[in-house]
This record gives structure tokens, sequence and C-alpha cells, in this order.
């Protein structure tokens, strides 16, 4: 067996005497600059300083609804195009392009709980508190045609919210249970419960397009199979989730934004615990989305505030906010992974970009080339204090900044009051339970 070892001729490092001056090692290339790891390091901390004086990440305010947007949907084939529904029973298709409204309509009486487009582009869907669901035509009426549904299907109970199945012309509908419905029949094709609360939010799986998941107002998030026309398992969590969202990009893995601040992203393989726990909102969380790479995620708060998070990392990388925006109830990702769109209690809808700092409009070849070069230094550099310090201060609302300070202190009370139940407990008698598990009660198979 050959075995390598280090081997250093002591002659080139050691003084002959203490008087001697001390060898040092040097490399002729002309390539290699001696200083080169202070002048990266002082690139790097420019580039953080001007990532954060140039990021200006509000773009325009949507304005024209006359009540609190309640919920938003993509067009799966035009970047430029969103739909919305109000708390008017009002549905505006919005160009984003020109940042304008191109067609508004009456939808229903009351709130519009949900909204969804079909895979093909063609029409959407809406709910709402009249108990019905509507199927509209994309394209707007000709001149002189009223403004009518293609079908109306009339329920039992108020339906809360909706999704397209991704390529079948099938979509699912919550409320008192998960009804599947075909596009082409009025009566559902199967109905899916699993206990008796109502369900407020259900999406279908981009990837594994069989399964989708429900969360219910009992703290039950419900996987289902619709192959099976049966439910598949359920996880019982200690607070109400509001709404979930799938990965894009990995078929097991989905967020629930919970009651309780946090969010939690699951391996739907593995629901005892959860994959990652993300916590810094400091109120309920509404809505969640995810970006079209799968990477990160964005949120929309009670608390007044957007953030967006990295799929793998617990604390946010950004938080958006303005002075008038009020409670954010839905948020959006574009498909082209460029913007977020939020729809808030105050009637706006704000167009925010992804990445704060970064700069709209074509580029030239030698910009992008320093932007690249810029972000390598700024991820090699990213531990270095002052660099981390500048790249994660952010200036907050002085409600969200008191907050924070106060779960601080009542998370390290109770921090402290585990630890000396611990102390004055029988060895073992106080197990120590990770921040992942605290929240989870039960799952049921």
């Amino acid at each position: 067996m050959r075995v390598k070892v280090l081997s250093r001729n002591p002659d080139d490092y050691v003084r002959e005497t203490k008087l001697d001056l001390q060898r040092v090692p040097r490399n002729y290339d002309p390539a290699l600059h001696p200083f080169e790891v202070p002048r990266e390091y002082t690139r790097a901390l420019n580039a953080t300083k001007l990532e954060r004086v140039f990021a200006k990440p509000f773009l325009s305010s949507l304005d024209g609804h006359r009540d609190g947007v309640n919920c938003m949907a993509k067009h799966p084939k035009s970047l430029s195009t969103v739909l919305s529904g109000a708390c008017d029973g009002e549905v505006k298709v919005w160009n984003l392009t020109r940042r304008q409204c191109i067609r508004t309509i009456q939808a229903h009486e009351g709130f519009v709980r949900g909204i969804c487009t079909c895979f093909r582009g063609t029409s959407f869907f809406t709910v709402g508190d009249d108990k019905t669901v509507k199927q509209w035509k994309m394209e707007s009426p000709e001149y002189g045609e009223e403004e009518e549904p293609i079908h109306t299907i009339l329920g039992k109970t108020v339906y809360t919210g909706i999704d397209h199945h991704w390529n079948e012309p099938v979509f699912a509908t919550c409320g008192h249970q998960v009804d599947i419905w075909d596009e082409q029949r009025t009566s559902p094709k199967c109905s899916l419960t699993w206990g008796f609360d109502s369900i407020t939010s259900v999406k279908f799986n981009p990837i594994e397009t069989y399964l989708l998941g429900s969360c219910a107002s009992d703290r039950n998030i419900v996987l289902y199979d619709m192959r099976k026309s049966t439910p598949l398992k359920k996880v019982i969590l200690n607070m109400r989730t509001n709404a979930l969202c799938w990965n894009p990009m990995e078929a097991f893995i989905f967020t629930a934004a919970n009651e309780d601040y946090n969010l939690y992203t699951f391996d739907m393989r593995f629901l005892e615990s959860p994959v990652m726990v993300h916590m810094d909102h400091v109120s309920a969380v509404l809505d969640v989305d995810y970006s079209p790479t799968g990477k990160e995620f964005v949120s929309a708060s009670f608390d007044k505030s957007v953030r967006i998070f990295p799929v793998d990392k617990g604390h946010s990388r950004e938080v958006y906010h303005t002075k008038r925006m009020q409670h954010v109830i839905t948020v959006k990702w574009t498909s082209d992974n460029k913007y977020i769109l939020c729809g808030s209690d105050e009637m706006n809808i704000r167009l925010w970009k992804a990445n704060a700092s970064e700069k709209l409009g074509v580029l030239a070849p030698r910009e992008k080339a320093a932007m690249n070069y810029n972000q390598k230094l700024k991820e090699k550099f990213r531990f270095h204090p002052q660099i981390r310090r500048i790249a994660q201060h952010r200036h907050l609302p002085k409600s969200i900044y008191c907050q924070i300070k106060e779960q601080r202190i009542m998370r390290e009370a109770r921090r402290r009051k585990e630890l000396n139940r611990r102390k004055h407990s029988k060895p073992g008698s106080v197990p120590f339970v990770s921040e992942r598990k605290k929240h989870i009660v039960a799952v049921v198979k």
C-alpha cells in the first residue's frame, strides 16, 4: 500500500538564527498578483454596497378595484396577462406591459373566492360566495355582445377555492369537500373528503398531475390521488394552514403557509417532520407561490409585507413593504422568474422585481460580464462579517420591527423555561424536541 505524505524541505522556511529575516515564498508568475485576495474583498464590499444602493424593487401599482383583492391567477400562455378577483365579486383582466385593466366582469355576488385558468389558455374559472362555479372566455366579447359565462354550475355549498389540472380538461373545487369536475359535465366526477371542516385551498401537483393537496380549517393538510378517488394521507399541525403550493421542479415537495407566522416545506413521502421551517413573518401567512425555477418562493402575510425565501433557508432573503400597503392576501410569481405580483386589502395590485437591484432592459455584454463577476465575488466573500451585515440589512416598518423584538424575547423566555425544567427534572424526563417536530401534531395514513 502506498501512502502519500506532505514532504517539505526545512531549508525553504526555517531561519538559521533568530536575527535572520523570515523567508517568504514568492511566486514569480506575473499573472498572479500578491494582493489579489485583498483586492477582490474590496471589490466584493463595493458590489454589496452598490446592490443595496440600487435596491428599488417596487415597479408600479395596478389601480382599479373597488374592494380588496382576494385572489389572482396567471395566464398559462401569455406572460403579460394576469387575472384578479375582488371582494365585491368583480374580476379584472390586466395587461402588465401597458399596466392597465383591459377587461372587467361582474362575476359573482359577494367575494370572488378563487380564480384559475384553463391549461390551454382559452378560458378561466371563478368561484364565489353565491355557490356558483363559472367558466368565462379569455377573449373579450365582440362589440354589442353581452358579457356572459360559457357555463355556470350551481352548487349546494359555498366554494372557497379552485384549481385547474395542468394538462387535462379537469378542475377541482373545495369547500365542504374536494370535488373533481370534468369541464363538460355539471356534476362532479368524484368527491373526496376526510374530516368535517371547511377546506380553504386546493392545488394540483404540476409534475405528478394526478396528485393534489388541500388544507382545511381543522389544521389538516390532506393529500389525494385522483386515480384512487380516496385521500392518501394527512398531517395535522398545531395551527391552521391557509394555503399551499407545490414545487414546480421537485414532485414531492410542497410548502404550506400557516397561521402560526411560519411556512413549512414538506416532503410528501416523509410528513413526520418538515424539511424546513421558514420563520420571519410576525403575523399569519396567507398565501405562498413558487418561482418557476423551484429554488425560491414568495409569501404574503397579514403583517403587511411580502417576503422571498430560498427553499433551503429558514430566513427570508428579501422583504417588500410600502407605507400604504395593508394586509397582503394573495401573491404570485410570474412565469419568467422576473416579477412578483401581490394583491392586498386596500384594493391595489403591486408589481415588484424578484431581484430588488436588478437592472431592467437590455444589458451590454460588458455590463453582463461585470454583473456576473460581482455576483461571484459576493458569493465568495458572503460570510465575511462586514459584507454579511450590509447584505442582510433591511429597513422595516416600526410595527414589524417592534413585533420581531417582542417575539425574540418570548422565544428566549420559552427556551430559558425549558432549560430550567430540564435542569430541575429527572434526567431524560424532559426530552429534546427539534424545532421541525414541535409544530406537528400527528400524521394519519
